[in-house]
């Protein structure tokens, strides 16, 4: 069995952590995948590859401590994050969103959809952009998770990194803050979502791109937030079953 991971967003998803900087790959002799072509593939490097330049990606990170927790199963990626785009190219009906949809339905045919990955939000940090940020990325998911029937599919949206502060070619990059606000309070408020903070991560010397070493340590945080989602489904489930078992008992007096 399948259990795939949607993996979307901009560059810091697609991972631009430096090759030479990251331990080798281990794919635990394929239990660790990728979909290229239709076709689960042992994942190599890189994972995401939006360009001749992608790098090492966090959800390799994620992926292997998945795989830890489920070592019955395959863990699949989904790559479809696209470097320096905007909410705006996310939209329903646009060639981003619709490939994602595409990909993911196409993964389905061979696996279950585990949980959802998105990092995103440099493109947006402008004037005019971030006041729009949380209505845009509510309709986007909402959307989203529609088609794929994903509406309990765990959503996991992370932070940009603090040093987009220092990024002196773009000053209006210090507006990440405002971003952030805007992923927590669309996290706060929906279905099975959780913020991951970025908090403490360095970059790679652009002030830009995380580093790989902060990219694995994203992808471990990641992977906590997501097993928060599942344990606070896990307690209400077992919460139901209890309080069932209790009203059938009473109706037998």
């Amino acid at each position: 069995m399948v259990h795939s991971i949607l993996i979307i967003g901009q560059s810091n998803m697609a991972g631009r952590g430096y090759l030479e900087d990251a331990e080798p790959l281990d794919n635990l002799g394929g239990r660790l995948s990728v979909l290229r072509n239709g076709r689960w593939q042992p994942m190599y490097r890189p994972v995401n590859p939006d360009r001749t330049f992608s790098g090492t990606c966090l959800v390799e990170s994620f992926a292997r401590a998945y795989y830890e927790d489920h070592s019955d199963v395959t863990v699949g990626v989904i790559p479809c994050a696209d470097g320096g785009t905007s909410l705006d190219q996310w939209q329903p009906g646009s060639l981003l969103f619709d490939n994602a949809v595409n990909c993911a339905r196409l993964a389905m045919r061979t696996s279950n959809l585990a949980a959802i990955l998105w990092h995103q939000g440099e493109s947006d940090t402008g004037e005019d952009y971030y006041p729009l940020y949380l209505e845009k990325i509510t309709k986007i998911m909402k959307e989203l998770r529609a088609l794929l029937g994903a509406e309990d599919v765990p959503l996991l949206v992370g932070g940009l990194g603090d040093f987009l502060k220092e990024r002196a070619l773009r000053p209006h990059c210090a507006n990440y803050v405002y971003i952030n606000e805007a992923l927590r309070k669309f996290a706060e408020h929906s279905h099975r979502t959780a913020y991951v903070d970025a908090e403490g991560l360095t970059d790679r010397g652009d002030k830009l791109h995380f580093n790989h070493a902060s990219l694995m340590e994203f992808g471990r945080r990641y992977y906590e937030e997501f097993k928060k989602i599942e344990d606070k489904a896990r307690v209400f489930e077992e919460k139901s079953t209890m309080d069932s078992a209790i009203r059938g008992e009473l109706d037998a007096l």
